[in-house]
């Protein structure tokens, strides 16, 4: 009871973004059909950087869904396996662990970009460059088919590099921050809180980030995904969902000290001094500026690069994604 006490002050205290065109949409949703559906799941994954699907738990209610919930899901390839069978509706991922399950057939499609930037490469000092991974151990936690093997895997064939050749993978139970701070691997992919910890202990060096650093910088890292069945029963109730997820990423710009509350008060991070910078540092804001079929095009490019996906990236944009719903919230929302 508590929680939802704080989410409900924390979405009432913001009449003043109001003003500043956060609620704009609010009149076409009035004049559009109702939703077809009152139902709508997310994917409960840990992180901080997917804090606009909780902050949009009540304008999602208020777009007309009075079934709406969460469910357990790890982040990555598992989250969207749960969206291909139906287990939830709507997921927010990475945009390389959405490219692979739609290689692969699985019915779902990315529908909108969520955010830019939330992950950097950690490495040792005499590590300037992607390149210098060469011959060097990275951690990537449990197994080859984690988020940060598949990045980083995209980063190497970007800058020429054979990922399966030319680096040492490092697998297993321990963590990769954990043993980076061990000086047991070379370089690691992190994401918050990982980044803003690391930074603050003055372990290792960022080589890259991707909210700074072209081209990353210039691409969705976090997009929204919906199961393909369920976009296709109900076009309308997508469109507000989708309307909902981007009008609370520009909550997280304005508001990143109140968001941080209320992602320590839902229980999704325990380091509010963290998220607070976490937030101010990820340019939420800039979802206007990016098209998000670029992110597609780019990363499936990188994947089909590294051997990882067999699709070339025309295939996986006419396979697994349907920009009209986000274009159309974009022009409604745009400031």
């Amino acid at each position: 009871m508590q929680i939802v006490q704080n989410r409900r002050r924390f979405l009432t205290g913001l009449s003043a973004l109001a003003g500043a065109g956060l609620a704009r949409g609010r009149n076409a949703a009035a004049a559009e059909a109702a939703p077809e559906t009152t139902v709508a799941r997310f994917a409960a994954a840990p992180g901080i950087c997917i804090a606009p699907q909780y902050v949009a738990e009540d304008l999602i209610r208020a777009e007309g869904f009075s079934d709406f919930g969460f469910v357990a899901a790890d982040a990555g390839i598992a989250q969207t396996e749960m969206l291909a069978r139906g287990d939830i509706d709507f997921g927010i991922d990475f945009a390389t662990a959405l490219i692979i399950p739609v290689d692969t057939g699985a019915p779902i499609k990315v529908i909108s970009g969520v955010h830019v930037g939330c992950y950097e490469l950690f490495g040792r000092e005499d590590i300037k460059s992607i390149a210098d991974l060469k011959g060097r151990k990275v951690g990537v936690g449990g197994n080859l088919s984690s988020d940060p093997h598949i990045f980083v895997s995209a980063m190497a064939t970007y800058v020429g590099l054979d990922p399966q050749r030319d680096i040492e993978w490092i697998v297993g139970e321990a963590k990769p921050a954990e043993l980076f701070a061990e000086g047991k691997v070379d370089a690691f992919l992190a994401f918050p809180p990982e980044a803003q910890d690391l930074r603050a202990r003055k372990v290792g060096h960022v080589i890259l980030d991707s909210s700074k650093d072209r081209p990353w910088s210039q691409y969705y890292c976090c997009m929204l995904a919906v199961n393909a069945a369920y976009a296709e029963k109900n076009p309308a109730a997508t469109k507000r969902v989708i309307r909902a997820i981007i009008k609370s990423a520009d909550i997280c710009a304005a508001e990143p000290e109140r968001v941080a509350r209320l992602l320590v008060d839902g229980g999704h991070t325990d380091q509010y001094d963290y998220a607070v910078q976490s937030l101010r540092e990820l340019p939420y804001s800039n979802w206007r500026d990016f098209d998000p079929e670029d992110t597609i095009r780019f990363f499936s490019l990188r994947l089909h690069e590294a051997g990882i996906v067999k699709s070339n990236p025309n295939e996986i944009i006419a396979n697994g994604t349907d920009w009209q719903f986000f274009n159309e919230v974009k022009r409604e929302l745009k400031i």
